[in-house]
């Protein structure tokens, strides 16, 4: 079953079809630099960009770097304030083509959905208890899940430590624009989790983001932290896989098993898509996402 995921960031979009069978993206991915300003209209533009690059049609999930409920975008911390109270599911599902054409747009938080890949195909699989994916980038993204239970929009990126916006000191972009070394950026790494650690006492931290590929350079170097910390498995593809899965439930209209089995992922036999408030509410079913339960088993 192959669905497509877009991942917005701050400094890049990139998408991909997902096989969901395997958790894996179906083709290389595809990728353009985040506009600037990231207006909303402009970055509409570079997601039927990505979209396009693949002759894609059909349902699309997509993440938003941001608080996100019922397809509209609360915050906008790094991307331009004019998300803020935007219908960017109805944009971007409109922007694709609209829902005669197929390209329903079901839109969720970016860390939110790296960690609902990370639980069901990578590091957080079959793991009980509190677990946070962290995903370091322009900012700090965060997925917090209790037994496998999403609790969506966390946001724990801006926590404030030391009188800062914690991903204002320890994101990825923090050290770049600082030069910090890998030893510099660790400490400030360690700060921050053991202050998140304090707050929720997780079993486990997972580090994801495009710094997940060089973890060696960094996670020996963090101490004092009690729960266990291990790179993200799918590195900077979850939020593309986590994504498509918000798109397949979104589709299905109820949670696929969360073991992944093939019976799960076979082909949805549904009604055609309802027109108005109706759509809407299809659009919206992974406020949380998905909604799954047990979602790490």
């Amino acid at each position: 079953m192959r669905v497509f995921g877009v991942d917005i960031g701050g400094s890049g979009i990139k998408g991909a079809p997902v096989d969901l069978e395997r958790g894996d993206l179906a083709e290389e991915r595809y990728k353009v630099l985040t506009p600037h300003p990231a207006t909303p209209d402009a970055v509409a533009d570079c997601v039927r960009q990505v979209v396009q690059h693949f002759g894609w049609s059909g349902p699309v999930g997509a993440t938003f770097p941001g608080v996100v409920t019922g397809g509209i975008t609360r915050t906008a911390a790094n991307v331009d304030k004019r998300w803020i109270g935007t219908d960017a599911g109805a944009l971007l599902t409109g922007r694709l083509g609209g829902e005669a054409g197929g390209c329903a747009v079901t839109l969720l938080n970016d860390a939110d959905a790296a960690g609902l890949a990370e639980m069901r195909y990578g590091a957080g699989r079959g793991r009980s208890g509190t677990v946070i994916v962290l995903t370091f980038g322009t900012g700090i993204g965060s997925a917090v899940f209790t037994d496998g239970r999403l609790v969506p929009n966390t946001e724990l990126g801006h926590l404030e430590l030391h009188g800062h916006d914690a991903e204002k000191r320890a994101s990825t972009k923090a050290k770049e624009d600082e030069e910090l070394s890998w030893q510099r950026w660790a400490h400030r790494v360690q700060k921050y989790l053991a202050h998140v650690e304090m707050l929720f006492s997780p079993r486990l931290f997972v580090i994801g983001g495009g710094v997940s590929r060089k973890a060696e350079k960094f996670l020996p170097l963090i101490e004092g932290v009690k729960a266990e910390i291990v790179p993200a498995q799918l590195q900077n593809n979850a939020g593309i896989v986590g994504a498509a899965m918000a798109a397949y439930a979104a589709r299905a209209g109820e949670p696929p098993a969360a073991d992944g089995s093939r019976a799960a992922l076979a082909p949805v036999r549904s009604p055609a898509r309802p027109a108005g408030p109706a759509a809407r509410t299809a659009r919206s079913a992974v406020d949380s996402p998905v909604g799954w339960p047990d979602a790490a088993r």
